[in-house]
């Protein structure tokens, strides 16, 4: 496919150019070869096996939860925050007060997915822009980082990206009039019913969604949320499982190039990259749902060899930890009702059996705990390149 001119830039009265979207979507379409389809069909088909497995979990809104922290993680991560999943999980819990300062970016991006998943789920709420409004609302309402951006709002003055100032950006999206012209054939393009094969135009609507760069912070981690959310409400997936932030943040340079590309046409170079992310996290997914059964199936055997009361008491807090893989006797208590003495004594058992792992073997007191095995099937990005 030849290059399709999404928009131009245009002198502005200050002096710099703004890049200015032509109407969205181009006149003639878009025209893609048979190599980005055949692509696009291995996408689709992954995405139809993930979600049938992902359904033969008897936890898998557990999978989702954990799916949600690693995407919030890698997603703020992108954006240049240091905390990791890990800081993510035991901060949410309040098992510690020791992690760092922006960790409060992740729980502010877990809190808008969350919110994005009820409005969607439970009111049936469009993907329209005051769906965007209220994620970007969500995401950056008291946040660590919000200083000008405006939450839930679109921007009213001119941005741009790199540089001090407009005029040595790397990147100046349009200014505040065409802003809301072009977010409005965004807006008709996510609803209208057309030819283009749905994981390609999720790739679109990101990539249109960072071009127009509508917030004056919070775009990227906004555009990444809506590829979820566009693929989840077009009835791919059962629940929203399907996130690409890590494969984003591993070839972060790569994204940012791609991106900047099809602000000059490079659209299938663009879909080419995305594509390759949605059939690699998909892999990765699927076999993250093989290693979690096979794990809960080792373990539920290391429970099967305690006395039968030490079992049952066992098995009032395995099931929890694949919400929960951060734990201390204080969270114990409560899943259990157990004495602190009490609880302590199932999580030495864990540990015994190597279910659990002590987080800072040097501290003298007030451990807590890792269900390590679990987090590292998260954490490991090695099926990123494989195939299933």
């Amino acid at each position: 496919m030849q290059n399709i001119e999404i928009g131009q830039y245009k002198p502005q009265i200050n002096g710099f150019k703004a890049f200015v979207p032509h109407p969205f979507p181009p006149k003639n379409g878009f025209d893609f070869d048979q190599n980005t389809l055949k692509m696009n069909n291995e996408a689709t088909r992954l995405l139809g096996k993930l979600d049938g497995i992902t359904k033969l979990l008897p936890d898998a809104d557990f999978f989702l939860l954990m799916y949600l922290r690693k995407d919030a993680s890698a997603s703020s991560q992108i954006e240049g925050t240091r905390a990791t999943m890990i800081d993510a999980i035991a901060a949410d819990a309040k098992i510690t007060t020791d992690v760092p300062d922006d960790v409060d970016d992740i729980l502010h991006y877990i809190k808008a997915l969350n919110y994005g998943i009820k409005r969607m789920e439970t009111d049936d709420f469009p993907m329209a822009l005051r769906f965007i409004r209220e994620l970007h609302k969500q995401l950056m309402q008291k946040a660590r980082a919000t200083h000008f951006s405006d939450p839930g709002e679109f921007r009213k003055s001119q941005n741009w990206i790199g540089g001090t100032r407009p005029d040595n950006a790397s990147f100046v999206p349009p200014p505040v009039e065409e802003m809301q012209r072009a977010l409005n054939d965004l807006e008709k393009f996510i609803h209208v019913y057309d030819t283009i094969p749905t994981v390609i135009k999720a790739g679109l609507i990101h990539a249109q969604f960072e071009t127009i760069h509508p917030f004056l912070d919070g775009n990227g981690r906004t555009g990444r949320m809506l590829i979820t959310f566009y693929l989840w409400k077009e009835g791919y997936l059962e629940k929203p499982v399907l996130f690409l932030s890590s494969f984003f943040k591993k070839h972060q340079k790569l994204y940012y190039d791609k991106l900047f590309g099809y602000h000059n046409g490079n659209v299938v170079d663009w879909i080419d990259f995305f594509l390759e992310g949605v059939v690699g996290i998909a892999n990765e997914a699927i076999n993250i749902v093989g290693k979690i059964t096979t794990l809960r199936e080792k373990d539920m055997l290391k429970i099967h060899t305690l006395g039968t009361r030490a079992s049952e008491s066992a098995m009032l807090v395995l099931p929890k930890l694949y919400a929960q893989p951060i734990i201390n006797v204080n969270v114990v208590e409560k899943w259990t009702g157990f004495t602190p003495p009490g609880a302590q004594k199932i999580i030495d058992r864990f540990v015994k059996l190597g279910i659990l792992n002590p987080k800072d073997k040097n501290k003298p007191y007030g451990q807590s705990y890792l269900y390590k095995n679990y987090i590292d099937i998260f954490v490991d990005d090695e099926y990123l390149t494989k195939k299933t």
